[in-house]
């Protein structure tokens, strides 16, 4: 197996970005950060240039991800709030990079996740995850505080009361109330998890890729903003999308009762 932290395939329009330190738990170390920056720095400018339709999240091993290196908090001593406020940063830019991305990202959370894992995990469009994929907020049970945007998804996904007892509590979630929280939007047996985040992504990324980046960006922002302001936004969207040659694509395939060949736009 490859000692890289990722791996990153391509298959057509479709990247898949798999965590690969499993002997690790796939955990967020300054190395798998300055990678993934790398990586995130690719598909930014092939998501630009319309190479890139849909970026699918998955890892090895029988753990996503547990979040960030204990052991080098440990080797950290006391320069622990040092280590934390020069490691951070450059996970927090790649994160806003991949949460920014115009086109469907789909996470396949193979098992367990905890700590910054969470906000790598939930900043997927659609989350899917195994049976097996626990979910554990972790940090008030070393005394700190989150990071990597867990606070902000489970907020925006759970509601503030959740987030607050996920962060709290040192126990594990079930993938099924995980569900129930809204985190997950299916869970699936283990073996089944891929194949279907496989479908789904590979579909996402034969679909209309203007369309879906407005509706990324409708939906996204719609909690911050006034009713007028969201009906300004879907009309200058749906404008935008009407000149676009899959829309112009999906109205004859839907009047001629086929199925759409979609080229992909610029968002």
């Amino acid at each position: 197996m490859s000692s890289s932290p990722f791996l990153l395939t391509w298959q057509a329009g479709l990247a898949t970005l798999t965590l690969n330190q499993p002997a690790r738990a796939n955990v967020l170390d300054d190395a798998c950060a300055q990678a993934l920056a790398e990586a995130t720095h690719t598909l930014v400018e092939r998501a630009r240039d319309g190479r890139l339709r849909a970026l699918l999240l998955t890892a090895s091993g029988p753990v996503f991800c547990a979040g960030g290196d204990i052991q080098g908090f440990v080797r950290a001593g006391s320069d622990l709030s040092g280590a934390l406020d020069r490691g951070i940063p450059p996970l927090h830019e790649l994160i806003l990079q991949l949460a920014a991305l115009p086109v469907p990202v789909v996470s396949a959370l193979n098992g367990p996740l905890g700590g910054g894992g969470i906000g790598l995990a939930l900043l997927a469009d659609i989350v899917l995850a195994a049976d097996t994929a626990k979910l554990r907020g972790g940090y008030a049970s070393i005394g700190l505080s989150p990071d990597v945007g867990a606070s902000w998804a489970l907020t925006r996904l759970a509601g503030p009361m959740r987030a607050k007892q996920i962060l709290f509590s040192p126990r594990a979630f079930s993938a099924q109330e995980c569900l129930a929280f809204g985190l997950y939007a299916e869970v699936l047996p283990p073996d089944q998890l891929m194949s279907a985040a496989l479908a789904l992504a590979t579909e996402l990324a034969q679909g209309a890729t203007g369309s879906f980046a407005q509706i990324k960006r409708l939906v996204d922002g719609a909690a911050q903003r006034t009713l007028k302001e969201q009906l300004a936004l879907e009309h200058a969207g749906m404008v935008r999308c009407g000149a676009s040659a899959d829309a112009a694509e999906g109205v004859r395939a839907f009047l001629d009762k086929r199925a759409p060949r979609f080229k992909g736009h610029a968002a």
